[in-house]
């Protein structure tokens, strides 16, 4: 995988998550993270990119993108945190709106797996 600038962050935003990836993550896996949960949460009706589907498998659970992105919200520095929140918060809240609790999920894990 290559390094990917996540789109609408600024310069500075992207250098933080870049030297993020390299330090503690994996190179592109923030940008790939908001595709798969805007796409997620959008949903398409173009086939997965190449790089989106090597990170999309059932095992995986679907909640892996948004686990990712609270990862990355956690560890990077407050200001580029900032930005990606603006950009996770939008994608949230069209899920919250859009699905609703499920009281059978598994309890302890973030809202996140208790919607459908």
């Amino acid at each position: 995988m290559r390094y990917r600038d996540v789109p609408g962050l600024s310069g500075a935003a992207n250098a933080a998550v870049r030297a993020l990836e390299r330090e503690r993550l994996s190179p592109g896996i923030v940008a790939v993270a908001l595709s798969v949960w805007s796409v997620r949460v959008h949903g398409t009706k173009r086939p997965w990119r190449r790089w989106e589907a090597e990170f999309t498998c059932p095992c995986c659970d679907e909640g892996w993108a948004r686990d990712t992105l609270q990862e990355a919200l956690f560890m990077l520095p407050p200001k580029a945190s900032a930005e990606l929140r603006v950009r996770v918060e939008r994608l949230d809240a069209t899920v919250l709106r859009r699905t609703h609790h499920e009281p059978t999920a598994e309890p302890g894990r973030a809202w996140w797996h208790h919607r459908c």
